[in-house]
């Protein structure tokens, strides 16, 4: 007979250690597929939230990157639109009365414009930014351990798994994340400016050569942080693990590239499409939603070609150790 008394259910979106609807016991959901994918989605939505705050948090720094390129900070002057501006205007205003030519020749060069420079504040917001070489990996280290578990089908507790992750890992994960928002800015920086100095043949190639290798890099990185919470590898060992990894894996991996690329591109219309109706929503969708959603995705495509390769052929389906050891 039924409980009349039974509490009602209450509609807790952000409470991360809320009970999940458990583990399904069809056979083809344990297979590394879509279908499994939006079935752990669903599931862990509101873990996947909270740890977009988290991670957001921890790239505080961004915060002053975005003040110092503000126009908070900036100090407005007039300057002029042409180079005989001070001549110009320093032979005709001495003037009673201007003919109609030197009116037009004061109305053409005479002109000038207000513009904006830096203070010396903007550039302590710069190097405030910086501090983001420190927190990087941290957060990338933290975000690959709770959705990995979050793959693994594990009971998550998004905050404490988050810091246990840092704590474990916090040397790798701050040379990792430094080398690694170094090397994502560089790359960046070169596909912008070979993009901007024309269309020669030697440009195109150095474009191309670009592209092709920030995608290989982008493919390798979401295999570092997985590993590092995974094994006790050295850190060459993880590049190279992550380089087989990026090439083996490339189909997931064009996979969760494609996806991140759907919310970014979905991001940037609510930014710039749609108008200032619904600016709004394209502002805070990095902050609740983009940043764990995009590190899920390339997770979910990393961890089962790891567990493939690294784990399944040395345990068997108990977890028993079948060799010496997983990482050889």
């Amino acid at each position: 007979m039924q409980d009349n008394q039974s509490p009602k259910k209450r509609f807790r979106l952000f409470d991360s250690q809320r009970e999940g609807k458990g583990v399904e016991k069809n056979e083809l959901d344990k297979e590394p597929n879509l279908r499994r994918f939006f079935r752990l989605y669903k599931d862990n939505l509101n873990k996947l939230l909270s740890l977009n705050i988290v991670m957001v948090l921890g790239l505080f720094p961004l915060a002053f990157l975005v003040l110092g390129l503000s126009n908070v900070m900036t100090v407005d002057f007039l300057t002029p639109t042409s180079d005989l501006y001070t001549t110009l205007r320093a032979v005709l205003l001495t003037k009673d009365s201007l003919s109609p030519s030197e009116l037009i020749s004061l109305g053409i060069d005479g002109l000038a414009v207000t513009d904006s420079a830096r203070t010396v504040w903007n550039y302590v917001f710069f190097g405030l930014s910086l501090l983001t070489f420190f927190t990087f990996g941290f957060v990338n280290v933290g975000a690959a351990y709770v959705t990995r578990n979050i793959c693994k089908g594990e009971a998550v507790f998004v905050y404490s798994d988050f810091f246990y992750a840092i704590k474990r890992n916090w040397k790798q994960a701050l040379a990792f994340g430094m080398l690694d928002l170094f090397l994502s800015i560089l790359i960046i920086f070169n596909l912008f400016t070979t993009l901007q100095n024309g269309s020669g043949i030697f440009t195109g190639v150095l474009f191309w050569a670009n592209l092709i290798f920030g995608l290989i890099y982008f493919f390798m990185r979401s295999y570092f942080y997985v590993q590092m919470v995974t094994f006790d590898l050295k850190g060459f060992k993880i590049i190279k693990n992550a380089l087989i990894f990026a090439l083996v894996g490339w189909k997931r991996n064009c996979l969760a590239f494609l996806g991140i690329l759907l919310l970014v591109i979905f991001n940037l219309l609510f930014i710039f499409g749609f108008g200032a109706v619904l600016l709004p929503i394209g502002i805070a969708f990095p902050l609740i939603a983009l940043l764990a959603h995009s590190t899920f995705m390339s997770t979910y495509a990393s961890y089962y070609k790891i567990k493939e390769l690294m784990i399944d052929p040395y345990y068997d389906e108990n977890g028993n150790e079948l060799a010496e050891s997983a990482e050889s």
